[in-house]
């Protein structure tokens, strides 16, 4: 194997290695979107029935889907930076997992051109 070849077959591999250190410092991790919403509580006289600047909350949402269905829960503020920093997350693995696919799939192609010669 030449020195060329030696190099280009390192460096998906050392990739790879990258992305599973990366994904070895991730602890938290969910889908899901989390919204903070203000509401109309019903009463006519309650200041919110005729301000809009008046509703209630925030209130956090978190919705994701359990078992083909969507679930909705209202969560604390404490909680929602939790779940936020847990859906970030869950969209950096999703990267991550797409670049070790894509650097995969170059080492098998380097292999495979490397058998042929």
């Amino acid at each position: 194997m030449t020195r060329k070849e030696s190099t280009a077959t390192r460096t998906p591999t050392a990739a790879i290695r990258r992305l599973h250190c990366k994904l070895a410092t991730i602890t938290l991790l969910c889908s899901g979107t989390l919204s903070k919403r203000h509401k109309l509580c019903g009463h006519p006289n309650c200041r919110c029935a005729t301000d809009p600047a008046a509703r209630h909350g925030p209130y956090h949402e978190w919705t994701r889907r359990q078992n083909g269905r969507f679930v909705h829960s209202v969560v604390s503020p404490e909680q929602a930076e939790e779940i936020a920093r847990a859906i970030a997350n869950y969209r950096q693995v999703l990267g991550l997992l797409a670049t070790w696919k894509a650097e995969t799939c170059r080492l098998l192609d380097l292999q495979t051109k490397r058998n042929k010669q």
